[in-house]
């Protein structure tokens, strides 16, 4: 994850004050032990309302549903990193669809000391400036993916790449993790941002084949870490290729946005609507269809 840019983190810093939610404190040296199922409560919340308010709809594919519901083990989902808006995105899937995991995500060492809220929901710092955020990243991982029902979210690419950019160029950690938790899958999630027919952005998502760890043991690490882009690659190209249809079909909305234009111009659509005994529908590609259709 990565924080807020200026004026979200601002709306953020002042949310959280009115919750009581302390945002300089200290993340804990124990990667876990600062979680809150109040501040989860509250992120969650809080990004709900901004996605709605800011994108159009995040979106699920049907084909990408994740299917580890019967996996004892921790689970380790890794994704590319195309936006800012990812830990949000990340945040709403944690919530929408693996409410009974704790998650878990590594997060920039300095901006978690400016935004210590995000350690009190599962973010533990990695340093991204030295050497040593690799040993932070694993000797967390170490620790968070012993512990039953975990779940890591990691931004495997480790900065804000293209979703066009191959090969992805994923950090070589990810794949020393089956070495450190040999009962835990793997999860490919690809993530991808576009304009449809409103004037907000659609968010889509996709998880791919869950991969047991014990299956990448017997890999090199570079052969590992070959595997896990390849999959993620795959499902990567798999979501663009519904994104560039533009149909909503495949997908399934978690959260809904905003339609319309707002202002006047969708207050007189609406009265000329309500004239024509039609039901007004501001999304852009609405269906104005009858209130009181004939039988």
């Amino acid at each position: 994850m990565r924080a807020a840019a200026s004026r979200p983190a601002a709306a953020l810093r002042e949310g959280c004050r009115n919750q009581g939610v302390d945002l300089s404190r200290e993340p804990a040296k124990d990667p876990g032990a600062a979680v809150s199922g109040i501040a989860w409560a509250f992120m969650v919340a809080y990004f709900g309302r901004f996605v709605r308010r800011h994108l159009n709809a995040l979106r699920l594919a049907e084909w990408g549903r994740p299917a580890i519901a019967g996996h004892p083990g921790p689970v380790v989902v890794y994704s590319n990193h195309p936006s800012w808006w990812d830990a949000a995105i990340i945040i709403l899937l944690a919530d929408r669809l693996f409410p009974n995991r704790v998650s878990y995500a590594p997060f920039d060492a300095r901006m978690l000391e400016r935004y210590g809220v995000f350690s009190r929901i599962g973010a533990f710092a990695v340093d991204l400036e030295s050497a040593r955020g690799a040993a932070q990243f694993l000797r967390a991982a170490r620790s968070l993916l012993s512990r039953p029902g975990t779940m890591m979210w990691v931004t495997a690419q480790g900065r804000f790449v293209d979703i066009r950019v191959r090969p992805l160029g994923l950090k070589a950690g990810i794949a020393h993790l089956p070495e450190l938790a040999p009962d835990a899958v793997l999860v490919p999630l690809a993530l991808e941002y576009a304009f449809w027919d409103e004037r907000g952005a659609e968010a889509f998502a996709a998880f791919g084949k869950p991969i047991p760890a014990r299956d990448l043991l017997g890999l090199s690490r570079p052969q590992r870490l070959a595997r896990l882009d390849d999959d993620l690659t795959a499902t990567l190209d798999r979501l663009s290729a519904d994104v560039i249809a533009r149909d909503p079909a495949p997908f399934t909305d978690l959260v809904a946005g905003a339609k319309g234009v707002g202002g006047i111009y969708d207050g007189w659509r609406r009265l000329k609507a309500l004239a024509a005994g039609r039901r007004f529908d501001p999304a852009h590609r609405a269906s104005d269809a009858p209130r009181n259709p004939a039988p």
